[in-house]
């Protein structure tokens, strides 16, 4: 319990100094950039395959995998979430493959009963 302390705040939110420096010290300049050219060359690809004769079937599930690509990039490294601890990275991660779940679950089922015309 040494490594924790209360903030100074209303709230009086638990903070990890182990957590805090890991995440100071292992976004340096270096790895921002290599983020930022990889989220570059998905949103380049995203945007040259939008013009391409692919069906629109294969599309609608390429873009989605494609943003849920960019947003574990944003999520894990802008956010500091890849230096937080795993309870916490399940209990954010859990519900979200959950809900990412529920979309294709959603489009399959338009496209069966076809609300979504392809």
């Amino acid at each position: 319990m040494s490594e924790d302390f209360i903030s100074p705040d209303i709230h009086h939110e638990r903070i990890s100094h182990k957590s805090q420096e890991k995440a100071h010290t292992g976004l340096n300049t270096k790895v921002i950039w290599r983020v930022f050219w990889i989220l570059l060359l998905v949103t380049i690809f995203e945007v040259a395959i939008s013009f391409t004769a692919i069906s629109k079937e294969i599309l609608l599930y390429t873009f989605i995998t494609l943003t849920i690509v960019k947003a574990y990039f944003i999520v894990f490294y802008f956010m500091h979430m890849k230096f937080e601890e795993t309870a916490l990275k399940f209990s954010i991660l859990l519900p979200f493959v959950l809900i990412v779940y529920l979309i294709f679950i959603a489009i399959y089922e338009g496209i069966a009963i076809g609300l979504i015309n392809y």
